[in-house]
């Protein structure tokens, strides 16, 4: 900001008094401590973000499909573990009712660690988490809750295969990304 001397030469007082307020406006904007977002101030329905994690999770297992769904926002994303798993609320729940209610069949993934970390308005949370499934072995769930009205709901939710580094040569050659020097047969 440029402020002419000779322009204000007779009130230096104002130009000590803007200085001042913007000096205070900074320090206030930059004041917060990273340690507030540690937890949230504000729980609408009474469950914490990870309470509302453990509880989706639980809901799958028992085959709870209105459980299940209705901790997703209306505009939530669900990214599943194939590349062609990219799905809108509406389009999981189809997914959902398919093996919940036609096959009888739910999923079991249990949260055996969880990070969770909370925006500077404690209404937006973003937490990554390991899962263990006896079919999969360990799994990674990244994503992203909001405290709406009702509550703390799912908005974006990722998963993934957790693969230890030294597999990936070898899960390379599974999906034919390198070539077989093994002189076995590539199997589909």
């Amino acid at each position: 900001m440029y402020l002419p001397i000779e322009r204000h030469k007779e009130n230096p007082l104002k130009i000590i008094l803007v200085l001042c307020l913007l000096s205070l406006v900074a320090c206030q904007s930059t004041s917060r401590d990273p340690d507030d977002r540690a937890t949230p101030e504000v729980e609408a329905d009474g469950l914490s973000v990870d309470e509302v994690m453990d509880a989706w999770h639980k809901a799958a297992s028992e085959i709870d499909a209105e459980g299940y769904l209705g901790y997703l926002s209306a505009h939530s994303v669900f990214i599943g573990t194939d590349p062609g798993e990219r799905w809108t609320k509406a389009e999981f729940a189809a997914y959902v009712g398919h093996y919940f209610t036609d096959l009888g069949r739910g999923w079991t993934y249990l949260p055996s660690e969880r990070n969770v970390v909370y925006g500077p308005s404690q209404k937006t949370a973003w937490f990554d988490e390991r899962l263990e499934n006896t079919g999969y072995g360990v799994l990674r769930g990244t994503g992203v809750l909001q405290l709406l009205p009702e509550g703390w709901r799912i908005v974006h939710y990722s998963m993934a295969f957790a693969v230890p580094n030294g597999k990936v040569e070898g899960l390379k050659v599974l999906l034919g990304l390198t070539p077989n020097t093994s002189g076995e047969a590539d199997s589909e």
